[in-house]
């Protein structure tokens, strides 16, 4: 099937001196010096870069996820499906993209490239998809040379035409993106999209790659939240608790009680308590 297209993910750049803006900024929030003094130390070796090192990684232990959107990539990612980029652009917060256009590109027949799931080859039915390809590329063809514009020609188009992307995200938010999007619940193609990108940050920051896990990861909740169902059919579930296991345990312990679903008059408690 020579149109079928191969994904790419590729790292362009990243903030300089990552680490340091890192440690900076965290140390802004938890010391007497001024950021200005803080990187007088940095740039004066006053502060080893292993102690850089050890100090970011405890820090990314607490929680504390203000100063990671200060550390920024960028991304050129080429050859996925539309269906896969109506998921990635639901992303909003600490992400910039730019995606190649349907209207102002004119694709070529024999060009007209696509996504094919394997779900489709294992069922048998990969011949069938690629002559409905062929097809709508006979038609997209059609279309332009009667004269209609690229984007209205464009509505033949299905899911699985390619489409690339050029993105700005911040380490908060790729935090975020995989915490969902490597889980097994995730769809397939934006888990392979998420985990070459993963592979990239990791090729050059490997101190900091290793909190990009999917939600249950020791550095990121620890638990699955889905349904037990999906728990059970996860292979991680071997090593990584469900969230009805703890509470289980919090039940069992006498010293804590039975835990209960949260009612204004906990809160009203909390409220007198603590003299909000």
């Amino acid at each position: 099937m020579g149109n079928q297209i191969e994904m790419r993910v590729k790292l362009i750049d990243y903030a300089q001196e990552p680490l340091e803006k890192l440690y900076a900024a965290f140390r802004t929030c938890y010391s007497s010096e001024t950021p200005i003094e803080v990187w007088e130390n940095i740039k004066s070796k006053k502060i080893t870069h292993e102690k850089i090192r050890e100090f970011i990684t405890e820090r990314l232990k607490t929680g504390h996820a203000s100063p990671l959107e200060q550390i920024v990539f960028w991304f050129a990612i080429a050859n996925v499906s539309r269906s896969l980029s109506h998921q990635f652009v639901r992303h909003r917060i600490g992400i910039s993209f730019e995606q190649q256009s349907q209207r102002y590109v004119k694709f070529k027949r024999d060009k007209l490239a696509f996504v094919l799931p394997d779900s489709w080859s294992r069922a048998g039915l990969e011949s069938e998809f690629s002559d409905l390809l062929s097809q709508t590329s006979e038609l997209y063809a059609k279309a332009l040379k009667a004269g209609i514009p690229a984007e209205d020609a464009r509505f033949v188009l299905p899911n699985a035409a390619p489409t690339n992307f050029h993105v700005m995200v911040n380490f908060a938010e790729m935090l975020h993106i995989c915490d969902l999007r490597l889980c097994v619940r995730a769809q397939w193609e934006i888990r392979r999209m998420v985990a070459m990108m993963r592979a990239e940050i990791k090729r050059v920051l490997p101190e900091i790659a290793v909190f990009l896990q999917p939600k249950c990861g020791e550095n990121r909740m620890g638990y699955c939240d889905e349904s037990l169902d999906e728990y059970h059919k996860c292979p991680l579930s071997k090593v990584r608790p469900h969230k009805s296991i703890l509470m289980q345990l919090y039940n069992e312990q006498p010293k804590f009680g039975k835990a209960r679903p949260l009612g204004e008059e906990q809160y009203r408690i909390v409220a007198e308590q603590e003299r909000l």
